[in-house]
């Protein structure tokens, strides 16, 4: 532990929770380059102090009735959006997204909010009348209890809102476990849900790392982990989770593509593909990473692509860019190597990121947009998530060839398509092994009142994010056969029962 560093705490039982002799890990401002701050990072007795805490809240807190949850989810709702810029400015100083990027993260995660203040409506069980002679039976939900939220760097506020409004508002408990890249955000939130009126306890942050994630995914108290992150990790999640007897869903990595028709807008595509493959450094698992074009449009589409990524100003978040740095040196040295890689494949590097000028403290951790055409499908380029600010081109001869290839990836978690043809959109969706679709959409993230999540190697469990499938993740049915009135009864009987 650095003494000069302020140190970014755990948040248990309503408070902030520094134990003497705690691990930290160093938290940069990626535009500078520099250490900011440090992070707590839990030990085991951390990881059993939150869960025992957070399991005390929920045993009172999911006997608070629908219509008291609610209200304290939409005075959360209202404070977050008064003071929403406060958020964005802290996200932009931990991960480098500049600052209308940070202010959409947090718009989308409202939604979930939103969503979950009208939750009461979700949790409404069946009734049946009479299933056999003076015999009812009804349904309920409820919630599960201790629910793990297990979050990535790249979306420090929005992801984990995917998850804990729905399973606070069903009556759950959390204890989120935010990256320990850009970990302030959580510990903003959980403030401010005080603020709202949240008992004690009901939310937690842990912070920490493979000690924490491995505490969570093993405690017998913990009911259910939410996971967002890369594939080798969310399978390791999974795997560990439910062996654990948890109930698990596991968002992976991605290698999202753009299937562009001859007969589509490519004003419209140049400007898609460089908003989906730059945004955020393309640090987003719904970036598009792979623009598969359909020839003959590629050597009139690159040109509209390079035009447009000369216009975009990199730097500093907080100076009005249109792009910011990456999480962290090692990842924009990783990221970086790619191009290098092109160039012993054989691609064609268009514009190379590297050594570009910026609107930022020489220290930061830059790459630029970097665009690569005719990229070979056996190339790491093509085969790996990147996750970072590097858009192949693929040349392909048909619809069927670019759609086989959409199908033979291993990931499908996006995927978009750009024609004016609607027979072709038509079969596109229908035909594509892929969770999220868009038509002429470049990034289909689904709105809160639906759910979130991809195929394949891209997710791992049989429950979505948010949207009703979260709400059924975060609570349990139950079945309540019922007879009233009459005081007959048939006697001893030991055959099956039955409905007559």
């Amino acid at each position: 532990m650095t003494n000069d560093l302020p140190v970014i705490p755990h948040w248990i039982n309503g408070a902030a929770l520094t134990p003497e002799g705690t691990r930290t890990a160093p938290v940069f401002n990626p535009a500078l380059g520099e250490v900011i701050r440090e992070v707590a990072l839990a030990a085991e007795d951390d990881v059993n102090q939150a869960v025992e805490s957070a399991h005390t809240a929920y045993l009172s807190w999911r006997d608070v009735s629908l219509a008291k949850r609610t209200a304290i989810m939409f005075n959360f709702r209202e404070l977050l959006n008064s003071r929403k810029g406060e958020l964005a400015e802290i996200i932009t100083e931990e991960h480098g997204k500049v600052i209308d990027d940070a202010l959409g993260e947090i718009a989308r995660a409202q939604e979930v909010v939103e969503f979950a203040c009208g939750i009461t409506s979700h949790l409404r069980g069946d009734f049946s009348e009479q299933i056999s002679t003076g015999f009812d039976i009804h349904s309920v939900r409820q919630p599960v209890g201790v629910a793990a939220i297990i979050s990535p760097f790249n979306f420090p506020a929005m992801v984990p809102m995917w998850f804990f409004p729905i399973a606070i508002a069903a009556g759950n408990s959390v204890v989120v476990k935010p990256s320990e890249k850009d970990p302030t955000a959580s510990i903003w939130v959980a403030e401010l849900l005080k603020e709202a009126g949240l008992p004690d306890g009901v939310f937690t942050v842990l912070n920490g790392d493979k000690v924490a994630v491995d505490g969570l995914l093993t405690h017998p108290k913990v009911k259910s982990v939410s996971f967002v992150g890369s594939t080798p990790i969310a399978k390791y999640v999974y795997e560990t989770g439910t062996a654990h007897g948890k109930r698990v869903q596991a968002l992976g990595g991605a290698k999202n593509h753009m299937l562009v028709l001859p007969d589509a807008d490519l004003d419209l595509v140049a400007d898609s593909a460089v908003n989906a493959g730059f945004g955020s450094a393309g640090e987003r698992c719904m970036a598009i990473s792979v623009v598969v074009a359909v020839e003959p449009i590629a050597d009139d589409l690159v040109p509209k692509i390079v035009e447009r990524i000369n216009t975009l100003r990199v730097g500093d978040g907080r100076r009005n860019c249109d792009m910011g740095p990456l999480i962290t040196e090692v990842h924009r040295d990783k990221v970086a190597g790619y191009i290098d890689i092109a160039i012993n494949d054989g691609a064609e590097v268009v514009v190379d990121g590297r050594g570009i000028e910026v609107d930022g403290e020489a220290g930061g951790f830059w790459l630029g947009p970097t665009l690569i055409d005719r990229v070979s499908t056996s190339s790491k380029v093509y085969t790996d998530e990147i996750f970072g600010p590097v858009l192949a081109i693929v040349r392909v001869k048909s619809f069927d060839e670019g759609l086989d290839l959409i199908n033979a990836s291993q990931y499908g978690n996006g995927t978009a398509i750009f024609t004016n043809d609607g027979g072709a959109a038509r079969r596109f969706q229908k035909d594509v092994e892929v969770g999220m679709i868009g038509i002429n959409v470049p990034i289909p993230v689904p709105i809160g009142s639906y759910s979130f999540g991809g195929w394949k190697d891209s997710a791992f469990g049989d429950t979505k994010a948010y949207g009703p499938e979260g709400v059924k993740f975060f609570t349990a049915e139950k079945a309540v056969t019922t007879r009233w009135l009459d005081p007959s009864h048939g006697g001893i009987n030991l055959g099956f029962p039955s409905n007559a």
